[in-house]
């Protein structure tokens, strides 16, 4: 008796893995995100241009998306800004996941110092040149975490421009997010003293973790995306 197979081209197509979008911080650019390892998922980093006077979160995310081929499978990853830019694009893409570091879903999981400046916006006194410096300055005060990859970070924000840095800070202040979708998976730092963690709805604990944890943590963060990516 002779048996004759036939195999369909099909059955051995291997299925594409969804691209996955990079949104790095308000004081930081695609190295933040060096040390993470995404198998043989397309990787595609976010360029951030200065958002005009009066631009505010959901617009800027807009105007971001372009840079997204919404036609395929795609994955955001957004730490601190990027986060928060990721949750608004969530509002009129159709991601496959949503991953966030380090940020919050919405207004109400940013720390109070940013409601009293909603109130009494003293930011708008102060120029983006002196902005930049003090973030410089302050954190390493705020996340020592930080000093673990401080050539790093110290580049990542003299690069930065003082425009951006100025109106960036006015969105984030500004932004008037009430809501998210509880598909966003959130990864938080219980150190973070940027966005301190009492106020946040997270999903992933890292314990110990700074608002730097993208970049200071990546093993921690690098498992936890393994885990998450392949589900």
């Amino acid at each position: 008796m002779i048996f004759t197979f036939y195999a369909s081209a099909n059955i051995f197509t291997q299925v594409e893995k969804p691209t996955i979008y990079l949104l790095p911080g308000q004081g930081a650019d695609h190295r933040l995100f060096s040390k993470l390892k995404f198998q043989d998922h397309k990787v595609v980093d976010i360029k951030y241009h200065i958002p005009k006077d009066g631009t505010n979160m959901a617009d800027y995310a807009f105007q971001l998306s372009s840079q997204i081929d919404s036609t395929e499978n795609f994955i955001l990853i957004g730490a601190s800004l990027g986060g928060m830019l990721a949750c608004e694009m969530n509002e009129f893409l159709n991601p496959e996941k949503v991953i966030i570091i380090s940020s919050a879903k919405c207004n109400k999981e940013l720390p109070r110092r940013y409601n009293f400046q909603k109130k009494f916006p003293i930011y708008k006194l102060i120029g983006g040149g002196i902005t930049k410096i003090g973030a410089l300055i302050l954190q390493p005060i705020v996340e020592p975490d930080r000093n673990k990859e401080k050539e790093i970070f110290k580049s990542m924000l003299r690069d930065k421009d003082k425009k951006f840095m100025k109106n960036s800070v006015r969105m984030i202040i500004e932004w008037d997010k009430t809501h998210y979708d509880d598909s966003i998976i959130h990864i938080h730092g219980n150190e973070d003293n940027t966005i301190p963690i009492k106020n946040v709805d997270y999903h992933y604990l890292i314990e110990n973790g700074s608002h730097m944890i993208t970049l200071t943590r990546a093993e921690e963060i690098n498992n936890l995306l393994l885990d998450i990516l392949s589900n």
